[in-house]
């Protein structure tokens, strides 16, 4: 089975001083995929994500080195809006000619729109061949201080919280999600710039997850 292009989005917040907060959820138990399993934000790419919405913003240009567009980060944007309720944006007027969809429609009520430069690149993951379900899913790193709304969702994910990183041990994860959440809070924790590291490559080999360096593809 190929594999379906996804997107994910880590969100970390801190105040001076406090611990960092991640944005988790739960997947529901009837969940065919990852069922009761903690995650982060995101989904399979859609046809509304290959959209260029009119603005200024691009991404670093060490990220962008790994995409080809924007479609992916706007996946992870439209999934977190959908999962959570909450937009992760900057302030701006909208013109006339905003994209369709509910997410850009939800971005130009609050005058707020995507800024691409302020993300990140943590990996790209490959589902095991044996899986009933198969994503490539390309996962991001953002400030949570943009995310803007209330916390509330489509019922894709629960018990939604920003969750304190010392607090992830008790979560239901699986490797995958331990490997974003260490490589995103290293990052933030140290403060290395956007671009400073190239995504890696997560995949499996007989069941076991192996890590190798992602040169740029544009993928």
């Amino acid at each position: 089975m190929r594999p379906r292009d996804a997107a994910g989005l880590v969100l970390i917040r801190s105040a001076k001083g406090a611990a960092p907060e991640i944005l988790m959820g739960r997947r529901p138990a009837k969940m065919g995929f990852l069922p009761s399993i903690h995650v982060m934000p995101g989904g399979r790419v859609d046809r509304e994500d290959a959209v260029i919405p009119a603005h200024s913003s691009a991404p670093h240009p060490a990220v962008a080195a790994h995409l080809k567009a924007t479609t992916f980060l706007n996946a992870a944007l439209r999934e977190t809006f959908e999962e959570t309720g909450l937009l992760v944006g900057r302030p701006f007027d909208w013109p006339d000619s905003a994209p369709k969809g509910a997410v850009w429609d939800a971005f130009r009520a609050a005058k707020l729109a995507p800024d691409y430069g302020s993300f990140d690149y943590l990996c790209r993951a490959i589902t095991p061949v044996k899986s009933r379900r198969r994503f490539n899913t390309r996962f991001f790193l953002a400030d949570g201080a943009l995310a803007q709304g209330n916390l509330t969702g489509n019922g894709e994910l629960e018990d939604l919280a920003w969750v304190k990183a010392g607090e992830l041990g008790a979560l239901t994860l699986v490797d995958v999600t331990e490997y974003v959440l260490k490589t995103a809070l290293r990052r933030w924790e140290s403060g290395l710039p956007i671009g400073a590291e190239p995504p890696n490559l997560l995949n499996y080999r007989n069941d076991i997850l192996k890590l190798r360096p992602m040169p740029p593809t544009g993928n």
